[in-house]
């Protein structure tokens, strides 16, 4: 097991990395990729200010390292320039969405300076429509039909809402609930969610599916005092318990249903589309006082979504297109997250020692795959599909050097302090810790 200081090296030389490649241009923002051998990016991308790929996923990195030391003049001016591009923006933007919209500006607004995401907040309870909120995302052409999901969706909309509180919060969590309750498909077992109502193909898991819009309805049920959202979040388990396996003490649930030509493995192990971003859902559960499922624990089903993670063989490459990507959305950095939060929020001394030790192997492996040289530290993922399989490094909090900065940083904090560490806490995964140790909630 490494020692915390190889962790905050290998974190702070990427975080340095990610700093070399904010630019300015009205306000900071930052390339998607780096091309190390080709031409820079001449310009901002439309997602510039984005928690998925822009400065806002930049608010959650800035906010670990004032964990734990000072932050420079350098980090301060980022910070104030994040702040002020995006507040100048909050009342005229339509996008709402927690990764790509205002959402996230709030996110990123609370987290670098709490008070001014008010406006971002106000904005979105504006544009709620009976449906939830109309995406201005390029996503099905030629449909209005609203999104459902966490990234770009209602769902989303609703968990920031509930996590930054506030007078807007009621608004926006009643409405974007009621309008999730509408989009439902009921099953034999349950209630189904697709990106769009009635939508054929189905990521039933947290980031697209039916895992993560179910987790926001049980936490939005349990802020309103709505039983209905409860209920209707036990049904959504129902059915995800329905389409998984809970073979061999686990459970997984498919990528996709019906199988896509598409995923290379039909289980991935993954937050946006496996068993980590899922056990948030029973966490959710839990925080909202259900305690069981079709028979089930839920506190047993969360354990068996981390215990398949533990027996599946990541971080290990185990085959092509097994486990390729090092990031928070789909890769190693993610499930390292998601396996802190569980430690910190077990009460049994050898379970959590296993998760600890599981979050150390993840954390292990982005040291020792990180790419080191005088610039810094960086990540390249792997299509093996692709001629040569090597991605550009990305920069960014979903798929980049910060989002696996700021895992490495907390997992440094984490190795000196030990699981009351203190939790920089966010729209998508503060009930799955407790709340004494979230920093927002300090």
């Amino acid at each position: 097991m490494l020692k915390s200081e190889a962790y905050r090296d290998v974190g702070e030389a990427a975080w340095s990395w990610v700093l070399d490649q904010v630019r300015e241009d009205e306000g900071p923002w930052l390339p998607e990729t780096v091309t190390e051998d080709g031409p820079e990016a001449a310009a901002p991308a439309k997602d510039r200010d984005s928690l998925y790929a822009g400065i806002s996923g930049l608010a959650p990195v800035l906010a670990e390292i004032a964990r734990y030391r000072e932050p420079t003049a350098r980090e301060r001016a980022l910070a104030t320039g994040i702040v002020t591009r995006l507040s100048a923006q909050a009342g005229q933007k339509t996008e709402a969405s927690l990764y790509d919209g205002l959402a996230g500006d709030a996110t990123a607004l609370r987290l670098l300076a709490p008070g001014t995401e008010a406006v971002a907040l106000r904005r979105l309870a504006d544009l709620a429509t009976p449906e939830g909120w109309r995406t201005t995302l390029e996503f099905d052409p030629g449909s209005d039909a609203p999104i459902t999901d966490i990234i770009m969706g209602s769902a989303g909309v609703v968990m920031t809402a509930v996590w930054a509180g506030g007078e807007s919060t009621g608004a926006i969590a009643t409405t974007g609930g009621e309008a999730l309750l509408r989009a439902a498909d009921r099953t034999e077992a349950g209630l189904d969610w697709g990106m769009t109502p009635g939508r054929a193909s189905r990521a039933p898991n947290y980031s697209h599916g039916t895992a993560g819009v179910a987790a926001a309805l049980a936490v939005a049920g349990a802020e309103l005092g709505r039983s209905d959202f409860v209920e209707a979040a036990v049904q959504g388990a129902r059915h995800v318990l329905s389409v998984g396996s809970l073979e061999d003490g686990g459970f997984v649930v498919p990528h996709t249903i019906p199988p896509s030509t598409r995923v290379v493995e039909p289980v991935t192990y993954t937050w946006c589309h496996g068993p980590a971003g899922t056990s948030h859902l029973f966490a959710a559960l839990s925080h909202a006082g259900v305690t069981e499922v079709a028979g089930h624990a839920v506190d047993d089903l969360r354990q068996r979504c981390l215990t398949s993670i533990l027996t599946s063989g990541l971080p290990e490459r185990l085959r092509p297109g097994f486990w390729d990507n090092d990031g928070r959305c789909c890769g190693t950095a993610g499930v390292g997250d998601v396996l802190l939060d569980a430690a910190q929020d077990c009460p049994a001394p050898a379970r959590r020692e296993t998760l600890e030790q599981a979050a150390h192997r993840m954390g292990e492996a982005l040291v020792n795959r990180a790419i080191r040289d005088e610039a810094g530290a960086r990540w390249r993922f792997l299509e093996h599909r692709k001629d040569p399989p090597l991605l550009p490094p990305g920069t960014a909090w979903m798929q980049g050097a910060a989002g696996i900065a700021a895992f490495l940083l907390r997992l440094a904090r984490y190795t000196d302090t030990g699981p009351n560490a203190t939790v920089v806490d966010r729209p998508d995964q503060w009930w799955a810790v407790p709340e004494r140790l979230r920093a927002t909630a300090l």
